[in-house]
Order: C-alpha cells, then structure tokens, then sequence
C-alpha cells in the first residue's frame, strides 16, 4: 500500500518531497502504534490518514494542492482560498485503497541540441512535434525526449549514427528540406487501404461478379503480383485492403447512393427530361421495374438509370406510378419538367386512367407519350403470305426436333465435323428474341446438306430438305429477315432520336419498293443467298414463289406505313436548321428570328457538321437559349426500349439462381449509369478511417 502511494507520488513531485512526506507518514504510523498497510485498511483511521497526507502535499509544494475525494464524501481542508485558485488540483481516490492524481498533459519543449539526433520540431512552438530530417517521419510531442530521438537514430539511420550536429544542420538547410512539411501526422495506410477497397468493389459491380469474389480471386492476385514485381514488404499491405463479402456490400452501396445524389442534383437544374419503363420478373418472381432518363446536363443529353424498384403487389399501373411517384417526391424532383415517356404499350403501361402512363400524363400535364418504335417493327415484320409462313413455321420444327433432344445435338456435331462443314450446331428460334430468326435461318440453310445425311426418313419433315421450292422460300426468308434485322439493331443504342429512327425506316421503305420491282423482274440480285442457290442448282424462280415475295415485299411496306405513318413534320427544322427558307409553323417570330441569327453565323455551321445533334443543339444553350432550348426539348423523347432491354439482360446476369437474395439494384444503378461515382468524396465523408469501414 506504501509502495502504492509513493509510486503515484512519483509522477506528480520531485524526490525531496517525497521524502519528506514519506518520513512524516512514518512518524504518524509510530505514533499511533500500528504499521501502515494495517492502518490504511482500518476505516475509523481512513480518513484521519488520508487528510494528513493532504496536509503534507500542500505544505511541500505551493503549485499542487491535494483535493480528498472518496465514495463516501468529499473533505474540503482549510486552506485559504488563495492558493487554491492558484494551485492544479489533486485528487485521491480511496476506492479500494487506491490513490490517483489527475493532472495536465504534460507538454515537452524542443531543445536545439536535439538537431545532434537528426530531429528538428514541427508545430507549434510550445507544443512541437519531433520531425526526422532524414526520412520526414513526425514523431509526437511524447518522443521528445534524448533516449527516444537516440534510438529513432540508430535503428533507422545507423549508418549516420556518428555523425555531428553540423551534419544534420547542413541536411536541414538543404533545398530539398526546405519545402513545407506535409500536414498530416497521423498514418494514412488506413486511408488508403479504404479508397482502394471503394475501387475493387466498384469494379466488382461493374462486371456484376460475386462480392466473394474480392476475397477469394482479387487480393490473393493483388499479392501474389506485388510479390513478384517488388518484395514481401509491400505485399503484406494488400492485407489492410478489406474485401471481404460484406464489406463488398456495403462498398458499393455507398457508390450507388453518391451516383444517385449526383444524378439527383441534375435533374433539379435541368430544363427537361423524358422517361423510358418496363417491368419484368427475375429469377426469384419479383417484379422488377426499370426507369431511364434523359435529360441535357452541361453541354451534352444524357442517359441514366432513375430508378430499379422491385414491386412490393401485383405490377398494375398503379403500382408503377406510385413507385415512381415516390422516388419523385422524396428527391424533390419536379413533375413539370417531365416531357415524354416512352414504354412498350402493354396493358400495364399504357392503360387508361388507372394506368401508368395516364396518370404520368395527368401529374405532368404536357408530357407526351409514345411507343417503342422496335416494337413496332417487330410487330410490322410478323405478316407474310401463308405459303412463306408454312416454310417458316417447318424450319422451326425441324430445329427443334434436333436442339429439344441432346443426343440429337451431340450426333450431329461430330457429323459436322466429318464432313467439314463450317458450322457444328444449329441455333434454336424464339418468339421472343425476334433478331434471332434471321440467323436461325441462315444457319439451317448452310447446313442443308448435314442435315439431309443425318435426318431419319422416319422424320416427316425430313422431305423438305430435298424439296427445291422449298429450299428457295427458305433462302428468300433468311435474306430478308436478316437485311430486317440489320435495321432493327441500327435503330438500338443511346442517343438514338426520333429523327434517326425515322431516317432508317424511310430508306427500308424505299428498299422494299425496289425490292419487289426487282423480283417482279426476275432479279435476285438484291437477296445474296438466294442467288447463290439458284446458280448452284442451275434453275429460275416458279412465278407462284415469285408471286410470294412480291405479295410479302409489299405487304411488309404497307405494314410499316400502318405502324409509321407519315405526318408533317413541324420540326425538320431541328434536324437540319440550315435548310429552312420560311418559318415553320412551330415556331414563333421570336424564335425564327433567333434560328436566323444562328443560320448566318459561320461558326455555328461548321460545328454542324463536326458534332452530332444532341450535343450541336446543347452547346447553343449559352448564345441562343430560346431556339436552343425548344430544339433540345424534341430531342429528349426516348425512340426505343433499348435500354430497358439491356437493362433487364444485365440484372439477368447480375441476379442468378445462385444469388437469389441479392438487392440487384444498387448494382444496377452502377452498371448501367453514365456517371462515375466520386470515391475520394466518400471516403471524406467517412468520420473513421478503419480499413474495415
């Protein structure tokens, strides 16, 4: 217990006052006769000792008075109120026969001869840290001190352990060290270590891989090359970088919800936007639901992921609205600026009043909305004279009769392979995925001849194969639906307009007229595979087969005319301002007068021909706002349902049947947006730099 108190008595006063109380407490113990471990246990003698002890601290030192404090009280000595305004204050603690002292932090100077260890100070003056002048590492106020500047020398800078203080004089005043300090002292490895794990995980989610993936692959790869390439030392650094699942997680979390934010704060300063939705069901039967947006942002459109939503109830119109709604409501995003949206006409999104769309219109009062033009091609492309249907709907039996059973399949690839032929399998047909059936086509017509040595005569179709009309409808269907695919992948992609998809359909109607006429006379030029057939098997079109192109080559035109009708065009003037001669009828004298000025300036018309329209019409916003803005305001309605469609192939490959309980959506949001989240901004907003946050 002795021992005790003179051990605390240590840190807080010099030698002679510990003497001198020591030997006063002795004479107090041999007064009352007991020893003192036993006089400090007995609590009738507690207190009496206890506040002598005060006594003799305040007596020895006029700058420390001791305070008495226990669980029980608290003793208040007589000492003049003076010197306790102008002592620090000391407290023992009697709980469990212990005695602490609480005192200020006690702050170290710098001492000039510290320069001789190879330290000069950083900081404050008063409070300066210790700073090597050969490797800039800063120590705290706490290594202030010979023994530790000493053994920081010898055991990082042995070999310039003798050395004299001049040495390390000349070394500071060199230019090198005269360049101000770096401000941090603590160590950023953890910083670090946590922007790089923000970037692995966003690469995660870009290529939609498991999150396990980090742990398992990614760092024991990252270590495996820094080994290698530099030493051991830098490898176990790769440790603090924390991947592991759950951390993956919760990286890329944070990433969708900064792409979120910034999307957010452009749609709020933007002029417009238009949207683009669909609905589907995953892996798991949740109804998903995709929303795009299109809005001009500096001088550019863009395209982005809105929102990814699974459906809580059925997925009605209602249901969607009311997604949307909220997200609208709790971003603050305004109805009005909504103009058009665009989905695939199907009863849930273009319904009447309860509907989606019907009430986006009714919110937004002069939003349009439209139909996604490759559903209407895919429709327009469905009808064909009966006698090319039968061919069509026999070629997909016959591929199904091989591609439905897998020994099938097995048997004819290594007949393939025998006979040399340039493909080994053939591909299977689906409603669905309507660009597929010119390749379907195609394909089973180059291996004709593998498949007449492999079918059995038992098969009833297996006739069709030898039949040379037959052969030639097939030939005149894998053209065409492959020259029709060809426009529908034309018209996909972002920043595709309303223009452009009207340009491609107009050249496929001037193609289909001079189709017929070429059939009509006899000239297969215009369908390749076709041709080669008729000039391998020497022979000419029956005028019944010719009659059948004609009829579905014209038939096909009027059909798209149906789904695309001709309309006058009130805004040609968007596509081309340099063509317009008189004032369109969409357009007031102010804003004619305005497309005047921009026409004559030269400028203006050489960045026509070098940008494309989207962002020629969106660099004009500054010099002709008024016209710039009209123009920018038609360019905005989405023309297809691309993206929703590569949306939902992508959300297929994130969420498979082996994650079926992950939130697909903050993936989504990084996979399929424009914009690049800002990872030294969320690691600033993190208050703790643990590797493992």
């Amino acid at each position: 217990m002795i021992a005790h108190l003179l051990c605390i008595l240590s840190y807080n006063f010099n030698t002679f006052v510990i003497l001198d109380v020591y030997s006063k407490l002795t004479m107090f113990c041999t007064t009352n006769s007991l020893p003192m471990d036993l006089l400090l246990k007995q609590g009738n003698l507690k207190q009496e000792v206890e506040s002598f002890c005060y006594q003799i601290v305040s007596e020895s030192n006029d700058q420390k008075v001791g305070v008495l404090q226990s669980e029980d009280e608290q003793l208040q000595p007589s000492v003049s109120k003076k010197s306790e305004s102008e002592l620090s204050r000391v407290k023992f603690i009697s709980n469990s026969n212990k005695i602490a002292f609480s005192k200020k932090p006690k702050r170290r100077k710098y001492d000039e001869s510290y320069l001789s260890f190879g330290f000069t100070y950083f900081g404050n003056r008063d409070a300066p840290h210790a700073q090597c002048v050969l490797c800039k590492k800063i120590l705290s106020n706490s290594s202030l001190a010979p023994s530790k500047l000493r053994r920081h020398l010898e055991t990082k800078h042995a070999a310039y352990k003798d050395k004299d203080i001049s040495f390390f004089k000349q070394h500071l005043d060199s230019p090198e060290n005269n360049k101000p300090p770096t401000p941090k002292i603590v160590n950023t490895d953890n910083e670090s270590a946590t922007e790089a794990s923000y970037n692995v995980s966003y690469h995660i989610a870009l290529s939609g891989e498991a999150h396990t993936i980090g742990e398992l692959l990614i760092k024991p790869c990252a270590k495996d090359v820094v080994m290698r390439m530099f030493d051991e030392q830098y490898s176990k650094k790769i440790d603090a970088v924390q991947l592991s699942n759950s951390t993956v997680a919760r990286r890329i979390k944070d990433l969708a919800a900064d792409i979120e934010e910034e999307l957010v704060c452009r749609l709020k300063i933007c002029d417009g936007f238009s949207l683009q939705l669909d609905e589907s069901a995953d892996v798991s039967g949740l109804a998903v639901l995709l929303v795009f947006v299109r809005y001009r942002f500096n001088k550019s459109i863009e395209e982005d992921l809105l929102l990814c939503e699974s459906l809580q109830s059925n997925a009605t119109g209602e249901e969607i609205f009311n997604c949307i709604n909220s997200f609208m409501q709790k971003h603050e995003i305004e109805w009005e600026k909504c103009v058009d949206v665009c989905s695939d006409a199907s009863r849930a999104m273009d319904g009447k009043i309860a509907e989606a769309v019907t009430l986006i219109k009714y919110v937004a009062p002069e939003s349009t909305s439209s139909h996604c033009l490759l559903y209407r091609h895919a429709l327009a492309v469905k009808i064909m004279p009966t006698s090319l249907k039968n061919v069509l709907d026999q070629a997909v039996q016959i591929i199904n009769y091989i591609k439905a059973r897998p020994h099938q399949s097995r048997l004819l690839k290594i007949l393939c392979e025998e006979m040399g032929a340039q493909h080994t399998a053939l591909l299977l047909n689906t409603e669905v995925r309507w660009l597929s059936r010119g390749k379907v086509l195609v394909r089973l017509f180059e291996l004709r001849r593998e498949l007449l040595v492999f079918m059995d005569s038992a098969f009833r179709l297996s006739d069709c194969l030898t039949n040379s009309s037959w052969l030639l409808r097939l030939a005149y269907l894998a053209d065409i639906f492959t020259k029709l695919n060809e426009v529908n992948l034309s018209m996909q992609g972002k920043n595709v307009t309303v223009f452009t998809v009207f340009d491609k359909l107009s050249s496929l109607l001037r193609k289909l007229e001079f189709w017929a006429s070429s059939v009509e006379e006899e000239n297969f030029d215009c369908f390749p595979t076709l041709s080669d057939f008729l000039t391998e098997i020497n022979s000419t079109v029956d005028k019944d087969i010719c009659s059948a192109i004609v009829q579905h080559l014209r038939g096909l035109r009027s059909t798209l005319l149906k789904y695309f009708p001709v309309t006058n065009d009130n805004n040609a003037w968007v596509r081309n301002p340099f063509t317009v001669t008189v004032k369109p009828a969409s357009l007031v004298a102010r804003d004619y007068e305005s497309l005047i000025d921009l026409t004559s300036d030269s400028q203006v018309k050489q960045n026509f021909s070098e940008l494309s329209l989207n962002d020629f019409w969106s660099s004009l916003i500054q010099e002709y706002p008024s016209i710039a803005r009209r123009a920018v305001r038609v360019l905005l309605p989405f023309a297809t349902m691309h993206l929703c469609e590569t949306g939902f192939s992508y959300y297929a490959a994130t969420k498979t049947k082996y994650r079926k309980r992950l939130d697909a959506a903050p993936h989504m949001r990084i996979r399929l947006s424009n914009i690049t989240p800002n990872i030294k901004r969320i690691c600033d907003k993190k208050t703790q730099k643990h590797c493992s946050h």
